[in-house]
């Protein structure tokens, strides 16, 4: 019998420090992670916050007024448009088009050269129509709205740090590892958590002690939430070598025909209108929201990319390219994007959380406020260290499984 009891003592030690050591790996794991990536996630909390509202925002800095028309009156021929456009600045190209679907205005991009784009994008600015008059309504050189924004500004900190392709994969480790240090702080959890009731502050007590209940409270309440913002966040920081991996595969493909003839001259270009038009029918039921001239990095030498979207609130967020010949005007291909950049289309919306209106917009706003009271908490207990509750419970587990 004494034979059995010690056997079974002698498991329920082993399991205990098994179960100590398991739990140190993860204490170990959740610390490292979150400090590492706690500065950064910050800087991408505080400048996410305004970028929620993005859209109310530019819209209340742009301030355009628009002419009184009816709601089902026709847009205003493209070819018109970008024509005024290379008539205020003659010598100079135009890179796209962009007809908005939620404002009724069209902005027409111009710049010297694609090359001196790839130089120094600064150069490229635009011109802003009302979309059913073609009344110019703004040149940005004139306005100023061609030198970066505020709004620019947080966006840039927010994607790549100002540092471009290696900040986006920068920030998308440190997304990684918030990521980490979310899977890490729920496992650690329960074992930290599971003598108290759920929600439960101990502000009598030190205030350090104060901090790690909520740090812990407010951490799981926000768990879902804070995941899936760190994961598509990571996805998103993968954008440009996705869409480059499809410019070498899926496009390259595509354009194998052309690969040998040279590139329109602008004046060989057909109308502009004429692909939109041929865009928009061989799209039913989506819209076309903008048209890439030929040359563009991101397109065809040969060709209009056009972009439709679908109408439905998912579906807005989903678009299909639609290539169509830059000197016939004639269709090439509607082409479906790949798996992988639907994903991260998919994702953009889950990450901004601008798919349901203004209302759930303000729960990511409130939402990503918790988040960086959690961020903060977590740095203040780390800095206020000294035998902390986590160390202490992990005494106590190492006291029990030596006593056993």
């Amino acid at each position: 019998m004494r034979m059995i009891l010690d056997r079974k003592f002698g498991i329920l030690a082993t399991m205990a420090s098994t179960t100590l050591s398991r739990l140190q790996t993860w204490a170990w794991i959740h610390k490292w992670s979150s400090l590492v990536c706690t500065l950064f996630l910050l800087v991408i909390c505080i400048t996410g916050l305004p970028l929620v509202f993005h859209e109310e925002i530019d819209h209340w800095l742009e301030g355009c007024t628009y002419a009184s028309l009816p709601a089902n009156t026709p847009l205003t021929d493209l070819d018109e448009v970008t024509t005024v456009s290379r008539e205020h600045y003659p010598g100079q190209i135009v890179t796209s088009v962009f007809v908005d679907d939620d404002e009724p205005q069209i902005v027409v991009s111009l710049a010297p050269s694609w090359a001196a784009i790839e130089a120094d994008r600064t150069v490229e600015h635009f011109l802003r129509f009302d979309a059913r008059t073609g009344e110019l309504l703004e040149d940005s050189r004139v306005t100023g709205s061609d030198r970066m924004g505020v709004m620019e500004i947080l966006f840039r900190l927010h994607v790549d740090l100002f540092a471009n392709l290696p900040g986006e994969l920068f920030l998308g480790l440190m997304a990684l590892l918030f990521v980490i240090a979310i899977v890490s702080g729920v496992v650690l959890y329960a074992p930290f958590t599971r003598r108290l009731e759920f929600g439960t502050v101990r502000s009598g007590k030190t205030a350090r002690l104060k901090w790690l209940d909520l740090h812990n409270l407010l951490g799981v309440v926000t768990v879902a939430w804070a995941f899936v913002v760190g994961a598509t966040g990571v996805i998103n920081e993968l954008s440009t070598p996705l869409f480059g991996l499809y410019m070498q595969t899926d496009v390259a493909e595509m354009l194998k025909p052309w690969r040998k003839e040279a590139p329109p001259q602008p004046a060989e270009l057909s109308s502009v209108n004429v692909a939109y038009k041929t865009a928009q029918q061989a799209t039913p039921g989506m819209t076309v929201v903008s048209v890439v001239y030929p040359g563009s990095p991101f397109g065809s030498a040969h060709h209009f990319v056009l972009w439709a979207k679908g109408t439905s609130p998912l579906m807005s967020r989903l678009f299909n390219p639609v290539l169509v010949d830059a000197r016939t005007g004639k269709l090439t291909s509607v082409a479906r994007m790949p798996w992988y950049l639907r994903t991260l289309e998919v994702s953009r919306p889950l990450h901004f959380g601008d798919y349901g209106g203004l209302p759930l917009k303000f729960i990511w706003a409130a939402l990503d406020l918790i988040t960086i009271v959690v961020l903060g908490s977590g740095v203040y207990l780390w800095l206020s260290r000294r035998r902390s509750p986590i160390k202490a419970r992990l005494a106590q587990l190492q006291q029990v499984a030596e006593a056993s």
